[in-house]
């Protein structure tokens, strides 16, 4: 993607297209394209630097080749975006609600958190996970 490209998408845009370019397995490629060089992030199965996320990220697009990420809805304000979706690993996972929460600099994400919840196969809520 052109540096110009990303001055022209919102911030939601980008935080969308991140996900889903890391969910296809192009997870260097959305790194080096929307991300800062500042960037950290707060998942803690991981070293807090860039580097140790992408290679989690590279590796679980390898055990999972066959990965559905779905959006539910994104939410901008100011320099955070929120990003509600459904992860499964494969068609037949039922999933995880996940959240990602951005923090941009300069149209750039610098920041990242994640927070998710596994779907149960027999959830009680009448109402869904989404």
């Amino acid at each position: 993607m052109e540096v110009s490209e990303t001055h022209t998408m919102s911030k939601k845009e980008i935080a969308v297209s991140f996900l889903e370019r890391v969910a296809s397995g192009d997870v260097r490629g959305a790194f080096k394209d929307y991300t800062g060089n500042a960037f950290r992030h707060h998942n803690p199965y991981f070293r807090g630097d860039s580097e140790s996320l992408m290679l989690g990220m590279e590796d679980n697009a390898v055990k999972n080749p066959n990965k559905r990420f779905e959006v539910k809805r994104a939410m901008a304000d100011e320099e955070t975006v929120a990003v509600h979706s459904h992860v499964r690993q494969n068609p037949d996972d039922p999933g995880a609600v996940v959240v990602h929460i951005f923090r941009f600099e300069n149209g750039r994400i610098v920041e990242l958190w994640d927070i998710g919840q596994p779907i149960p196969e027999d959830p009680l809520n009448e109402n869904g996970v989404f």
